[in-house]
């Protein structure tokens, strides 16, 4: 009995000072998938955060910039639709109409009207200044038959067909899929629904050219010559004609999101 005991305190402590298990590449490796795991739902995270910064980043720095300067002035002498008035007549287009809008600001060539939201319309501020002074340059470079302006026109005009197509190509496919019963068709019918929904991105990133020569080859001369604005606010106004300059990028960039869902669906 005395010899068993003496073998069994000789065991433990063999066992007591001899080095753990190594837990061998099994453990390395269940700890690095673990790891993995927990480290994507953080990089998803933020590549969500990037995606929306990008998408709705200009839009929200443009409706910041033309908020931050649309505080009604009680020194300016008239509404932008009085300038815009005014500058239209001084260039001989008493013909084109100044509107109020709800549909963003922008010049209608079919309509020939420089189309103003009520704010810029009606308000004494740097932004409707700025703005209305951007949408007759517009009518200014559609006068003048400039070249830049009528590639723009066409291309926009274009652009309400192929946003048909498209949208008539994707809504089509689930049935067609359905029909046909070929997923080759499915998926060839998805990329071309997808492709016409990148030329969208495409023309409205092809307007920018049209769109900074009216802001700033047009619009601010025209506000810097004509004492329209005090020297203290031109830079406020180069701001929100930067704004305005960019709105259609904006507008590309927002499209984006049509094309990354139907890319999801087609990925499902």
């Amino acid at each position: 009995m005395h010899t068993y005991i003496m073998s069994l305190a000789t065991r433990w402590n063999t066992l007591r000072h001899s080095p753990l298990p190594s837990p061998g590449w099994d453990g390395l490796r269940f700890r690095r998938t673990s790891g993995e795991l927990r480290t994507m739902p953080i990089i998803l995270g933020l590549a969500l955060l990037i995606m929306l910064a990008v998408v709705f980043g200009p839009q929200w720095w443009i409706r910041r910039v033309l908020a931050r300067h649309g505080d009604d002035r009680p020194d300016f002498p008239g509404t932008g639709s009085e300038l815009a008035r005014h500058l239209l007549d001084q260039a001989g287009l008493s013909q084109v109409k100044v509107e109020r809008t709800d549909a963003g600001d922008h010049y209608d060539p079919l309509d020939h009207a420089v189309c103003l939201l009520p704010q810029h319309h009606d308000g004494r501020s740097v932004a409707a200044v700025a703005v209305a002074v951007h949408e007759v340059s517009h009518a200014l470079q559609h006068a003048r038959g400039e070249r830049a302006f009528a590639l723009r026109f066409a291309l926009v005009n274009r652009l309400i067909w192929i946003d048909r197509i498209a949208s008539g190509i994707l809504l089509l496919a689930p049935v067609v899929f359905i029909l046909v019963k070929a997923p080759l068709v499915l998926v060839l019918q998805v990329i071309a629904g997808l492709l016409l929904l990148t030329i969208r991105v495409v023309v409205h990133v092809a307007t920018l050219p049209v769109e900074l020569d009216a802001s700033f080859a047009k619009a601010l001369p025209v506000l810097q010559r004509g004492g329209y604005l005090a020297a203290s606010d031109l830079p406020a106004a180069r701001s929100v004609l930067r704004a305005a300059a960019l709105t259609y990028v904006a507008a590309a960039l927002a499209t984006l999101l049509d094309v990354a869902r139907w890319f999801r669906m087609l990925r499902f």
